[in-house]
């Protein structure tokens, strides 16, 4: 058997989202058959201890407390960043001046402004970029993309979307970086998700009307004192899509009860979609030439039929999960590094929520309706 070049990956941050990366990295091999072998050449943290701890529990080669080690090595060529928000910019651009890859968690900035700096900076250098928007990935969602576009729905006139966890409800939680301004509150945090789905199922938002709300206005600084909260702890917005439907969008960090609420509805003249991550593997389908007596919005239920499914079990009904969604997404990267296909979501396409995120922010303070189109 001919072997395949080796791509080296650098890691900066170990927790969750960096290890659902590395989960996406070690079984993407076993599923997909890769342009290349992957190796986890090196890990960064904060400090020595959990970058040693890391490298032992995620099969790494070295470690480091320093991030920029990480430049220096010649078989590290994907330098991937799970690390705060506002720490993104300096990381990515110091990545793609050295000539790595950089696949990046979202938000990929915290500023627009920063999101086209990062963006230019890579086009400019002429490496493949990533932002890890994973739930894209999902098998369901492409049909559901499918089923749009082959009108199947028939004429699109509304959406709603929404992404609602309740990691903030607790007011006595202590200050971190995600309520700080830089970490950009709950829709870049999470409303960026249902920002991109939208897009991603029914194309370009041009117009937006937001309404932002900070209702924990201060929280403990784990000082014994407080600090004043300034960012969105919930977001909504109505939308106008390029094709002339509307919909509206919510982001919410306080929904009660709200583990991992991710869904869509969509509804066509000839029929409508509905979806809740927190049931991913399932996509409802109502259509109008369904015989009277017998309609109703019925499960399609995840299978083999829906690419890639069948690459991870050859049985439908057995579910994927989010770590096989990372896989699928590291896949995709991987073979738009070796230019079998586009990059699935680059930094430009990262650029494009962040502007969305700014949008909603400040239609939500000058109370009117704002284009996409110019900003």
């Amino acid at each position: 058997m001919k072997s395949k070049p080796k791509l080296g990956i650098g890691l900066i941050g170990t927790g969750f989202m960096g290890k659902a990366h590395v989960f996406g990295f070690t079984s993407a091999p076993r599923v997909f058959d890769l342009p290349y072998d992957i190796e986890l050449r090196m890990v960064a943290d904060v400090t020595p201890e959990l970058a040693e701890k890391a490298r032992g529990a995620l099969g790494f080669a070295s470690a480091t407390h320093d991030w920029r080690d990480l430049l220096k090595d010649p078989a590290i060529d994907i330098i991937d960043i799970t690390s705060p928000n506002a720490l993104h910019k300096e990381m990515a651009l110091a990545a793609i001046a050295a000539g790595k890859h950089v696949y990046c968690e979202k938000p990929l900035a915290t500023l627009s402004s920063d999101a086209m700096e990062m963006t230019l900076a890579a086009e400019a250098a002429g490496v493949k970029t990533q932002v890890g928007f994973n739930y894209l990935c999902n098998p369901m969602l492409a049909y559901a993309k499918a089923m749009i576009a082959a009108g199947e729905l028939g004429e699109i006139r509304s959406y709603r979307g929404v992404h609602a966890e309740d990691f903030m409800v607790d007011k006595a939680a202590v200050y971190g970086f995600r309520h700080d301004i830089a970490g950009g509150g709950a829709l870049a945090d999470i409303g960026s998700h249902a920002l991109a789905t939208a897009e991603y199922l029914l194309g370009p938002i041009d117009r937006v009307m937001g309404h932002s709300v900070t209702v924990i206005g201060e929280r403990p600084d784990g000082k014994g004192g407080m600090k004043k909260v300034e960012i969105d702890d919930l977001s909504r917005s109505f939308v106008r899509f390029a094709s002339g439907a509307t919909g509206s969008i919510e982001a919410n960090w306080l929904a009660t009860g709200r583990k991992m609420q991710h869904d869509f509805e969509v509804y066509g003249s000839r029929g409508a979609l509905c979806f809740s991550q927190e049931r991913f593997n399932e996509l409802h389908f109502y259509s109008v030439d369904d015989k009277a007596g017998q309609r109703g919005f019925r499960r399609i239920e995840a299978a083999p039929d829906h690419a890639p499914y069948g690459r991870f079990c050859v049985a439908p009904g057995h579910q994927l999960g989010f770590n096989d969604l990372k896989a699928i997404e590291v896949a995709g990267f991987l073979d738009a590094i070796a230019g079998l296909r586009p990059e699935p979501f680059n930094f430009r396409a990262g650029f494009g929520i962040q502007r969305l995120v700014e949008l909603v922010h400040r239609s939500s303070r000058e109370e009117k309706w704002l284009d996409v189109a110019g900003h």
